[in-house]
């Protein structure tokens, strides 16, 4: 292939994520005969079409030239960001992003500490989960990240992005109150196995994983939830409908009507990371920031 242009890959990024021609064009700036014109373009230089349009995909060969994208966009991304660190040693701006309950629990104390200590550094939160935040990270939308996975389901991140654990958080079972294992000092998941769940893969743990992880069959959910909200899920425990099992963030400090309690084994645990481009040069604010969030996360866990 001839000509591999970055723009016309960065177009045909464009209209892949939004699977829309004209969604492409706003967001590019340009009309959408133009974005066509240079989809055509990519094509002839590629001499394969990149793209279905009915439904708007890549196809194989676009694929590739996603993936050449990809690995322009975040070596631009990690050039920049060292330039600014080097030219300034600090940020103007940190674009942060965090999943919902370290939004809640983590980021407003740590973003306190960063504005005594920077009070000219302004700061944007986004709230998304891991995949769509390594995304926007390694398209340069955004500065740091919290992020998150599983020990039974382990993801390691993109390449070209830097990932630090800051906190351990430990999967409990949350139960209401007057739940017949409410007393007990830890719960046996295989014992919750003929509970009433719910299903809400956004905001608790998959139910054919706990089927899995405690080798015992009858894991279904009588609730369905298409959501992210945790009080949501402890709205529906709290009213005696369901179980769950959650991550101790995203519980209340107190509440007379649910219960938390750690697992017997086999006991999980959400691992909580920072994540940001991996440059030689980091702004001091940002570094910062994320030490403040891994000792605010440290905090909301003891």
């Amino acid at each position: 292939m001839h000509g591999l242009d970055p723009r016309l890959l960065a177009t045909l990024e464009a209209v892949v994520r939004h699977g829309s021609f004209s969604a492409a064009a706003r967001e590019l700036g340009y009309s959408s005969p133009a974005v066509s014109q240079q989809i055509a373009e990519l094509e002839r230089r590629a001499g394969l079409r990149v793209l279905e349009r009915r439904p708007v995909r890549a196809t194989p060969a676009g694929e590739v030239l996603l993936d050449a994208e990809q690995g322009v966009r975040s070596a631009l991304v990690a050039a920049s960001a060292e330039l600014d660190a080097m030219r300034a040693g600090t940020a103007a701006r940190i674009r942060l992003g965090a999943f919902a309950s370290a939004a809640t629990g983590i980021v407003p104390q740590a973003l306190a500490r960063l504005h005594a200590a920077y009070p000219h550094v302004q700061v944007s939160l986004c709230q998304l989960e891991p995949e769509a935040g390594y995304s926007r990270l390694k398209r340069g939308d955004m500065d740091l990240a919290l992020s998150y996975d599983y020990d039974f389901i382990p993801m390691p991140p993109p390449r070209m992005l830097r990932r630090t654990l800051v906190a351990r958080d430990p999967v409990v079972a949350v139960v209401p109150a007057d739940h017949r294992l409410a007393d007990r000092e830890v719960i046996d998941l295989a014992s919750l196995a003929s509970e009433t769940w719910i299903a809400a893969p956004e905001a608790a743990l998959r139910l054919e994983l706990l089927s899995q992880m405690a080798r015992t069959p009858g894991f279904q959910a009588r609730l369905q939830y298409e959501g992210d909200d945790f009080n949501t899920v402890l709205g529906f425990v709290a009213a005696g409908m369901c179980v769950a099992l959650m991550p101790q963030l995203a519980l209340p400090r107190t509440s007379p009507e649910i219960v938390a309690r750690p697992l017997a084994a086999p006991r999980l645990t959400r691992f909580i990371y920072a994540v940001r481009i991996d440059t030689r040069h980091t702004p001091r604010a940002v570094l910062d920031l994320e030490q403040m969030l891994a000792d605010q996360a440290r905090a909301a866990l003891s």
